[in-house]
């Protein structure tokens, strides 16, 4: 049960798009140089999530990525089956012959499954965003 870098750094490239783009395209240089991701693992990531319908991309001198839909309307459990396929967390053989193994299939590891799945469709790209405001906005930097 563990999600891949792949998940982990499309999610945060994703946040920093939604933190700093205001109706403007983003590239992947700047959030490369902001998340300290490599550019060509960003463009492995955001060649998925184009695929998947989470971005689109444009070209040009004012080229650059945007949301597809508004922050309110992308889950996490979206983006994640885009970048890490349907069964991201337990990998339950239905194929199995053990008795017990299938009985563990169909009523463990299918019911922790969906509830991850379940959870992870109530939270909203907004709403990862509108916490991480609240987290940050009480920090004072001293020079």
């Amino acid at each position: 049960m563990k999600i891949s870098t792949k998940g982990r750094y499309g999610l945060r490239a994703l946040m920093d798009m939604a933190i700093n783009a205001e109706k403007e395209c983003i590239t992947i240089k700047t959030i490369s140089e902001r998340q300290n991701i490599s550019e060509r693992y960003l463009e492995q990531i955001f060649s998925l999530l184009r695929k998947g319908g989470i971005i689109v991309g444009r070209k040009g001198a004012q080229g650059g990525y945007n949301l597809v839909k508004k922050q309110s309307e992308i889950t996490i459990g979206e983006i994640l089956k885009v970048l890490e396929g349907e069964n991201i967390f337990i990998d339950v053989n239905s194929n199995e012959e053990n008795e017990l193994e299938d009985f563990m299939n169909k009523n463990l590891w299918n019911n922790i499954n969906n509830l991850i799945e379940d959870y992870l469709e109530t939270i909203t790209l907004e709403d990862l965003v509108k916490d991480y405001n609240k987290s940050t906005e009480n920090i004072i930097y001293y020079i």
